[in-house]
């Protein structure tokens, strides 16, 4: 008799969270390929203007829903208190996009129930075909090697990539990061893993496909370069806050943080 599935993940309870916006299109082929052990599956609908929540609600979604946009980082800081508002042990965030393979959950939640990291990041970087067979536009890709490389170096890490939205988070590091200091925009994203690593958590990595489609979440050219200059601007943060130069929220101790 094979052993429950539970019990193959260390008896930990896990959740999916889903920050949604305008993602009805893609939504059920997300769900869809959830992995069965996911316990608690939440999506939380940034004021989309699409059948988003109609559609989360027949997939039977825990919904919340946002009575204006708050951003992605915003949504993100619901998903994140939904999730520990339930008792989970890890919480993995998938986009509803399906640029991201929701079957990945299984090997990034795996990792963290057995205590082999704090942090699991799904990258386009390392494996597979590349991130550039996968669809991703070439001046993403430079960017995103550009800034990895710089951020490898200011934060003294090896990572293929910072800027992956597969990721997942044991229950510890969500309660002791001060994510309420971080931004409702998409620099959210660098700036928790950021904030990870200053605070000592362990973070891995496992490789996920890239694969761009015309129905995935795509921010404008002027957006990225907006969240370039923030990634700078927490790596530069970052640096200033270890060498005690300066004191900013997103790194201090007693900064907001998520409610248990």
């Amino acid at each position: 008799m094979s052993k429950p599935i539970l019990a193959m993940l260390n008896n930990k309870r896990i959740a999916v969270v889903m920050p949604a916006y305008n993602a009805a299109k893609t939504l059920q082929a997300t769900v869809g390929q959830l992995p069965d052990l996911v316990d608690v599956k939440i999506l939380v609908d940034d004021h989309s203007a699409d059948e988003t929540v109609d559609l989360a609600h027949r997939l039977g979604l825990k919904t919340v829903i946002h009575n204006r946009n708050r951003g992605y980082g915003g949504a993100q800081k619901t998903c994140y208190q939904e999730a520990l508002a339930t008792g989970v042990d890890i919480v993995v965030m998938v986009h509803p996009d399906y640029q991201y393979n929701p079957s990945l959950v299984t090997a990034i939640a795996s990792m963290i129930a057995y205590d082999v990291y704090d942090v699991v990041i799904g990258s386009r970087i390392i494996g597979g075909a590349g991130a550039l067979a996968g669809g991703m536009p070439a001046y993403k890709y430079v960017a995103n090697r550009i800034l990895t490389a710089f951020q490898n170096v200011l934060l003294n890490t090896k990572l293929s990539e910072f800027h992956t939205g597969l990721r997942g988070f044991s229950r510890e590091v969500l309660l002791s990061l001060p994510l309420l200091e971080n931004s409702d925009d998409f620099v959210f994203d660098n700036q928790m893993l950021a904030q990870a690593i200053f605070w000592g958590f362990s973070i891995g990595e496992v490789s996920c496909p890239t694969r761009y489609a015309k129905d995935a979440s795509c921010i404008s050219f002027k957006r990225s370069v907006r969240y370039g200059f923030g990634v700078l601007s927490t790596s530069f943060r970052y640096v200033l806050q270890k060498k005690g130069l300066g004191k900013f929220d997103i790194f201090n101790p007693e900064g907001r943080t998520l409610e248990p």
